[in-house]
């Protein structure tokens, strides 16, 4: 009875931690009647962007697509075809599986703080609810809402998964290596040189496992490692950890080399981004200490730039505080190893997304990994506590209940769009993407004028800026139509912006559309055409050969609603040349073709086989783009694709004849 009682007394801590995640799956509960959002729209739609994923030819071409690193992504890619085969689709099960992957991540890192406390030589108990209390701090952290219920940031969950992995497997190598070396060695070998290649499968930070594991070993496990494997150790440490990171500093560095050069899409430099960053970090660990149930959310575009060291004067505080931060940690590191570690792997995980690649400034997501830590020296500190279990047990279970309480809050939240676009609006008042979303939903809901009085007053402020004149212009369209004055202030926008630039295509293309249905009133083909002159005269759209190739696009679809094939042809030549692609030929001769011009889609499509492929087309660089064009290739994807279009035009031009064309 006594030995059956000491060990269910020792597996307590799995008891509490199953709890934990039952508790988890509750507070997210809320957020799974969400939708997608912001960046979800121009990720996802991978999914069909060659057709429905539903044979080995459609699963190549979709998994080797990625482009938002030179990885490509293929495993965080490979995780949404478990929840849709094609797109648009249901935001349900993408949710479900990202909370799901969150507690997940919240066992893993369990079991890993648990090893590492009996490396630190706690009790099996103490470390186990140590554990508990750190992974359960971090799992139900307000903050992760963000992350979690953002359906395209599971590619920020997926390398975290592969990352604990990797550490658990390299904290239980160094354990083996004194009772089996060879066990050892394979087991760290395994957590680098499997588990690292897989975390940057998933997101390109996951380069960073090695400089995390070093983290671990050189504060935590130092000491802990027999004489006898010591020398072996360093090896293994000295290869596997030390010159994979050296690797990821040197590659940093060379993207410091010209600090102060134009960042293209980009208000700041380099430098600027540099000196800014130590206030993102005192923010971001300002957010993990105070828990809160609203937060800036997806937009910070409005996040203020550090132009010098007092410009604001916060810099050069933020700037000695984390300074401060990182020399105490390593100061504290034989006294507090807990306390250190933590610390050094937070700054350890933003030394790629906070330091001197040209990112946005500020996401909420960036913390995901780098704070699992944070937690654990809380969790530590009540377990050594000199007081009752009970004591202890009510510590730990009122500050994870007052986290889950906050996280519920957030959750349920989120599962509001429209409120919660409202709520970011007021919280970021300078940020023209906030506003822009927030007038979105009040124009959908049958509220133009909302939207307008949102709008304007900020437009007014910045004439120059996109999303404001352009959403405004959208609803006063939904109150009657534009005025003179409106039209003027989005041609003045176009010719002026220096940012949104990949609005223009898009918004345009639906003015388009709508200017045919007579809709809105002001807004006409004469006033389309404004637009595009004025977009034309953009010297930052004139440096762009795809936004050039854009607008020439969309003077041929003006061509066409105005009945007028010989310019619709030469506008989508002109669209052609600038950029050869075969989908930009196959969607100007589709166009064509609806339009009834049957010969003049032939001869577009004849026109683009004849064309060369320009040098910058050509992808001669080592990344995912260049294996997507060799799977393409060996499918002959397009030329199958453009046969069968030319097919189906030939044979409407023999039914219908040529005169048709436009009428």
């Amino acid at each position: 009875m006594t030995t059956l009682s000491l060990r269910r007394f020792r597996d307590a801590p799995w008891l509490w931690l199953a709890a934990v995640l039952v508790l988890g799956y509750l507070v997210y509960r809320p957020g799974l009647a969400g939708g997608f959002l912001f960046d979800d729209f121009v990720n996802l739609d991978a999914l069909g962007a060659t057709g429905r994923v539903d044979d080995a030819p459609a699963f190549w071409r979709y998994i080797t697509s990625g482009t938002a690193d030179p990885f490509g992504r293929p495993l965080s890619l490979l995780s949404f075809l478990a929840d849709a085969h094609a797109w648009p689709a249901d935001p349900a099960p993408f949710l479900r599986t990202n909370v799901l992957l969150h507690l997940l991540d919240g066992a893993l890192l369990f079991v890993l703080l648990r090893m590492l406390g009996t490396r630190l030589r706690l009790s099996a108990t103490h470390a186990g609810f140590a554990a508990v209390i750190g992974a359960a701090l971090w799992m139900l952290h307000p903050l992760f809402v963000s992350t979690t219920l953002y359906v395209v940031q599971r590619q920020a969950m997926l390398p975290a998964t592969f990352t604990l992995l990797g550490l658990i497997a390299w904290v239980h190598g160094t354990a083996r290596l004194a009772t089996s070396t060879r066990a050892g060695v394979a087991w760290m070998c395994a957590a680098i040189l499997v588990c690292t290649p897989l975390a940057i499968a998933s997101k390109a930070n996951g380069l960073l496992l090695p400089l995390f594991a070093w983290v671990i070993d050189g504060v935590l496990l130092r000491g802990h490692v027999p004489d006898a494997v010591a020398p072996l150790h360093r090896r293994l440490r000295r290869w596997l950890l030390i010159a994979p990171s050296i690797v990821v500093f040197a590659y940093l560095a060379l993207h410091a080399m010209h600090p102060f050069d134009p960042v293209a899409d980009r208000p700041w430099t380099i430098a600027e981004r540099a000196l800014t960053q130590p206030r993102v970090l005192i923010d971001y660990l300002g957010s993990l200490v105070v828990p809160r149930v609203l937060t800036t959310g997806l937009y910070n575009d409005a996040y203020v730039v550090s132009r010098g060291l007092l410009s604001p004067p916060s810099t050069l505080a933020a700037l000695l505080g984390v300074a401060a931060l990182v020399a105490g940690a390593f100061a504290v590191r034989r006294r507090f190893p807990a306390v250190a570690a933590a610390m050094l792997f937070f700054f350890a995980g933003h030394v790629m997304e906070s330091t001197v690649l040209p990112l946005e400034l500020y996401f909420e997501h960036r913390n995901y990994l780098p704070a699992m830590l944070l937690g654990w020296p809380i969790g530590l500190a009540i377990v050594r506590m000199q007081a009752s279990a009970a004591i202890k047990a009510a510590i730990a279970v009122v500050l994870i209940a007052m986290l889950a309480a906050i996280t519920f809050q957030r959750t349920s939240l989120w599962a509001q769009q429209e409120r919660m676009a409202w709520l970011w609006a007021a919280r970021n008042p300078d940020s023209p993407r906030a506003q822009a979303t927030a007038g979105i939903f009040e124009t959908r809901a049958g509220r133009p004028e909302l939207a307008i009085a949102r709008l304007e007053r900020r437009a007014q402020g910045r004439p120059g800026d996109l999303q404001l004149a352009l959403n405004l212009a959208s609803a006063r369209c939904g109150t009657g139509g534009l005025s003179p004055a409106d039209v003027d202030a989005v041609a003045r926008a176009l010719r002026t912006a220096t940012e949104g630039d990949q609005l223009v295509y898009r918004w345009l293309a639906e003015a388009l559309g709508l200017a045919g249905t007579g809709r809105c009133r002001g807004l006409d083909l004469d006033t389309i055409e404004r637009w595009l002159a004025a977009s034309r005269d953009n010297p930052r759209l004139q440096a762009m050969p795809g936004r050039q190739q854009d607008l020439d696009s969309l003077t041929g679809q003006l061509a066409i609603a105005r009945k007028d094939p010989a310019a619709a042809v030469a506008a989508f030549d002109r669209a052609l040349a600038a950029s050869p692609t075969p989908q930009a030929a196959a969607k100007q001769a589709a166009m064509l073709a609806t339009a009834g011009c049957y010969a003049e889609a032939l001869h577009h499509l004849d026109g683009f086989a004849r064309l060369p492929v320009p040098a910058h087309v050509i992808d001669t660089s080592w990344s995912m783009s260049r294996v997507h064009a060799a799977v393409m290739a060996h499918q002959d994807f397009w030329p199958t694709q453009l046969r069968g279009l030319r097919e189906e035009i030939a044979k409407d031009l023999k039914q219908h004849g040529s005169t048709r064309c436009m009428r």
